[in-house]
């Protein structure tokens, strides 16, 4: 079989909280040739305390992909790791083994390999384990379908939206039904997440297009690219990246928010809020909202300016290079 057909599996030994602290977006996992799936179980339920973390891959893993993985899990540090080539038929399904659904705000995110029932009144969609970050299950991402949430709880309305850094699609999905009438744009430097995102409308039966109610793609480095800016001033701006990313765009994201707007930004760790909110205190954006932990969201309005100060045009700026896909 030609090593663009295979799928392998690495699995290590590791302890209940190394697999609950496992965080699919840790940084350190852009250094791997390829981010793989993970899946944790227990293989004994008589030794509660003893799992194995499972890493799926679409080509066999370099050495050094292996010992970066083993150097996540302290306990596995000695462990000899288990290689194995499985068949390409079965790849989805071992990778989406031990996914649980998520329930954030009145949202229920869950993979096809689901069997049960959704809970009464949840907004159910369907996602699947994939190349794109953003399946519901990483803090950051269920943290911000909370926050959209709340928001539309409150009472809150917007009619321009935009999720700069979609991943799978979720978060664009998510907003346009709370705000069903609204133009929504979705965009990620992964053309990757693009093609993701693509496939997710579909199963779960959102319309794509650029009227009102659908959701467009593209992809886009930042906010550089003309349906973006076409499109703005956003009311709603979400950008689930990382704090460098958001840091850097800064200036660019602030250019494209109405005055009034709505910023929600995760992906950043609690030690790192203080940076990030330095950054769009100095383009005019206050915080309104942040809930608590280790991966907390947080809301910010963009204050209202008057006289000389007054943008009379959308800044087209972006402070993300084109095809920097580096601190993404």
């Amino acid at each position: 079989m030609a090593d663009d057909l295979e799928s392998w599996t690495l699995t290590l030994p590791c302890t209940r909280a190394e697999a609950e602290m496992l965080d699919h977006e840790d940084a350190r996992l852009w250094d791997l040739s390829e981010i793989p799936t993970f899946a944790a179980r227990e293989p004994d339920p008589a030794k509660p305390e003893a799992w194995e973390i499972a890493a799926y891959f679409s080509q066999k893993p370099k050495a050094a992909d292996i010992k970066l993985i083993q150097s996540l899990f302290p306990s596995a540090a000695k462990a000899k790791p288990l290689l194995e080539k499985v068949a390409q038929q079965d790849w989805v399904t071992l990778s989406q083994q031990g996914l649980e659904p998520v329930r954030a705000g009145r949202f229920f995110i869950h993979t096809s390999n689901y069997t049960g029932q959704v809970p009464p009144g949840a907004i159910s969609f369907q996602i699947e384990a994939s190349r794109a970050f953003g399946t519901g299950g990483h803090e950051t991402t269920s943290r911000c379908l909370a926050m959209l949430d709340k928001l539309a709880q409150q009472g809150a309305h917007f009619r321009n939206i935009a999720d700069i850094g979609t991943g799978t699609g979720l978060l664009a999905f998510a907003a346009r039904h709370l705000w069903p009438i609204a133009d929504v744009t979705a965009s990620d430097i992964d053309p990757i997440s693009i093609e993701i995102s693509d496939e997710n409308a579909a199963v779960n039966g959102v319309p794509l297009g650029q009227m009102p109610g659908q959701v467009a793609l593209c992809v886009a480095s930042g906010t550089d690219h003309e349906l973006i800016q076409r499109r703005a001033p956003y009311d709603l701006i979400i950008a689930n990246i990382l704090a460098g990313p958001l840091i850097e765009l800064a200036p660019a994201l602030s250019a494209i928010l109405a005055e009034g707007g709505t910023l929600i930004l995760a992906g950043l760790l609690d030690r790192q809020v203080d940076a990030v909110r330095r950054a769009y205190w100095r383009q005019g954006l206050r915080l309104a909202d942040q809930d608590a932990g280790e991966w907390p969201c947080l809301r910010l309005v963009k204050r209202p300016r008057y006289g000389w100060r007054r943008p009379q045009r959308v800044n087209k700026r972006t402070s993300q290079p084109p095809g920097d896909f580096g601190t993404w």
